[in-house]
């Protein structure tokens, strides 16, 4: 029977036998802000290792070192890496006053438009497990019953094709679903057979369309948008990704669109004046002053 001592011990020696340095976090770092922008500081040390520790022994690897060599060279395991790494907290209706913003004050001019012929986008960047996304068509059809007969859609993307999988399959537990009015839990979702998860219904679930999209790469898009969700994402990024970011958004949202980013989240200087905030970190994309558009 093994004891605990043995257990501890067994894996004292393996954390030992797994050679983990300051250039391995190094390399590790400098791999996430190439490719992904995010900036990873020495705080962010131990949980690089805890995060990774079991994948680099998986793969039958003795130093972290020969698993950056493989993950850097790797289609697969380079997702799988970008993966361990990126944060995915979330859950519905998360910052509720954004939905409350979107529901009163943008979703009525929304509808109209819709309802005269329209095209109506709405994007959630950094989606993750999908809730954000979700949360944003419920609130549509709560107040525009019939948006789905119109030309209304609402794009979900994400760099971690993990959690994209994820958002597809709509399988949500009780504590992402913690803040859903008890109303909605009963029109709004269904139960997931064998479990205590429940999906979105098939109507809304229509509305979303999951898609991977990496920020720091160009964006394959055609016409603009007219609200989008960002919330919590550039915060992990330095100053200079954040502002290549919030300029991006900037060029496809359209005048008078809104723009919803995360509570500690600030636009860069360099954007003073093509926004007006509106809103707790809700911002409304000003006209252009040689366009006028």
């Amino acid at each position: 029977m093994t004891t605990l001592a043995q257990l501890t011990g067994a894996l004292t020696r393996l954390d030992r036998e797994l050679v983990y340095t300051s250039e391995d976090f190094s390399r590790i770092a400098r791999f996430m802000h190439d490719a992904t922008g995010i900036r990873l500081t020495e705080a962010n040390e131990r949980m690089v290792y805890a995060r990774l520790a079991n994948r680099v022994q998986d793969l039958g690897f003795d130093s972290f070192a020969a698993y950056v060599d493989k993950a850097t060279t790797s289609g697969d395991e380079r997702d799988r890496l970008i993966s361990c790494l990126t944060t995915n907290t979330t859950h519905f209706y998360r910052e509720s006053y954004h939905f409350d913003f979107l529901a009163q004050t943008v979703l009525p001019e929304l509808a109209g438009r819709a309802r005269s012929g329209e095209r109506i986008r709405i994007w959630s960047a950094g989606c993750s497990t999908g809730e954000e996304a979700y949360s944003i068509a419920m609130c549509l059809l709560q107040g525009f019953p019939d948006a789905a007969s119109h030309d209304v859609k609402i794009l979900a993307t994400d760099i971690d094709r993990t959690v994209l999988a994820r958002a597809a399959t709509a399988s949500y537990p009780p504590g992402s679903l913690r803040e859903v009015p008890k109303p909605l839990l009963d029109t709004c979702f269904e139960p997931v057979p064998g479990t205590d998860h429940r999906t979105p219904r098939a109507h809304i679930r229509a509305m979303v369309t999951f898609r991977p999209l990496n920020l720091i790469e160009p964006w394959p898009f055609r016409g603009q948008f007219d609200a989008i969700f960002c919330r919590n994402v550039a915060i992990y990024m330095d100053a200079q990704t954040q502002e290549h970011i919030w300029t991006g958004f900037h060029r496809v949202l359209r005048p008078g669109g809104h723009l919803f980013i995360g509570h500690s989240e600030r636009l860069s200087p360099a954007l003073k004046g093509s926004f007006t905030i509106v809103g707790n970190t809700i911002h409304r994309r000003n006209a252009d002053p040689a366009s006028g558009r």
